[in-house]
């Protein structure tokens, strides 16, 4: 069976990172994250007031057909979805309030991994020369 990792000495697993500047692919893949959390933030919000709506709408049905004096059993099965509804909701908040601390952690990620590598990655760009992999001096 075949793997896209690539297992290096040490134990750490490292990734193709799509060509031979890997800080600049992580800051992209960074970037790339952060916007794809920032609209599943946003995405997570229309569906919470989606849910919160249906919720009242189901519980204002309910309402109506036990004024209407049907079955108790078809007030009770509306008024199960209503409150399935209203607990979806808050389920799709919370996981709305992960995603943007995701995105929030993500863009911190990134400008400590810029803070960090960016001054390398500018010298070992501009050199002609290819430079020795990280850690070849520590032997």
């Amino acid at each position: 069976m075949s793997s896209d990792i690539e297992h290096h000495p040490g134990g750490s697993p490292a990734a193709p990172a799509g060509g031979d500047n890997k800080y600049k692919s992580v800051q992209q893949n960074l970037k790339t994250l952060g916007r794809a959390m920032d609209m599943a933030v946003s995405e997570l919000t229309a569906l919470q007031v989606r849910q919160r709506m249906n919720s009242g709408r189901s519980e204002d049905a309910a309402v109506r057909i036990a004024h209407a004096e049907l079955d108790p059993k078809f007030v009770e099965m509306v008024n199960l979805v209503s409150v399935a509804l209203g607990g979806a909701a808050v389920e799709v908040r919370k996981l709305n309030e992960t995603a943007h601390e995701v995105s929030g952690l993500t863009d911190e990620a990134r400008r400590t991994h810029a803070r960090l590598y960016e001054a390398l990655d500018d010298i070992r760009s501009s050199r002609p020369e290819r430079t020795p992999k990280p850690g070849f001096f520590n032997r």
